[in-house]
């Protein structure tokens, strides 16, 4: 199975996301949406795992919550991986107090024993609105930094838990299900 590690958002949060983004969305970008049911804030993609590596995984994401705050976030500021004239990523940036960078390195330290590399890269957060088609070239996306100028959204939201999630990949997308969440203190 196809696991991560996540704070989910409530569903008006989400809503009210992929409301602010239409404009984006409409302007037929060469880019697959995450479904707004699938916005979240990944913390740890950790792949496929075996079954049996589950109840193990949940005690690290136990052990690394422990301590941590509920975690207030802003979501503002749309931007893209790269850059926004040839975008891999859209997405949406975080705003978070030092306990969002505390949690996330805990549950890097707590997972790696079990197998899962550590994440090479800082960590960046953002919510993944959108992911460029492998095919798609930059001239497709000229016009595309006007409208993010257009778009405007900027929402606070306090989490309370961190998710183990499962991915399963379908013909429309990713479908997310929440298999073990742990509350922040």
């Amino acid at each position: 199975m196809r696991l991560f590690i996540a704070l989910n958002f409530p569903e008006a949060v989400r809503r009210d996301l992929w409301q602010a983004i239409a404009p984006l969305r409409e302007s037929r970008l060469p880019v697959k949406w995450v479904r707004p049911e699938g916005i979240h804030l990944t913390l740890k993609f950790l792949g496929d795992a075996a079954a049996e590596t589950e109840p193990a995984i949940r005690a690290g994401l136990e052990r690394a919550a422990r301590g941590i705050r509920p975690q207030a976030l802003t979501l503002e500021g749309l931007g893209a991986f790269p850059r926004i004239a040839a975008p891999r990523v859209i997405w949406v940036g975080i705003t978070a107090e030092q306990g969002l960078e505390l949690l996330q390195h805990h549950i890097e330290r707590e997972i790696a024993p079990l197998g899962f590399p550590t994440e090479a890269r800082a960590f960046h957060p953002h919510v993944t609105l959108a992911r460029a088609e492998r095919e798609s070239r930059a001239r497709e996306f000229a016009g595309m930094e006007a409208v993010v100028a257009r778009v405007s959204f900027s929402q606070s939201v306090v989490v309370e838990t961190v998710d183990l999630m499962q991915s399963t990949l379908q013909r429309g997308g990713a479908v997310y299900r929440v298999r073990h969440s742990e509350r922040l203190a």
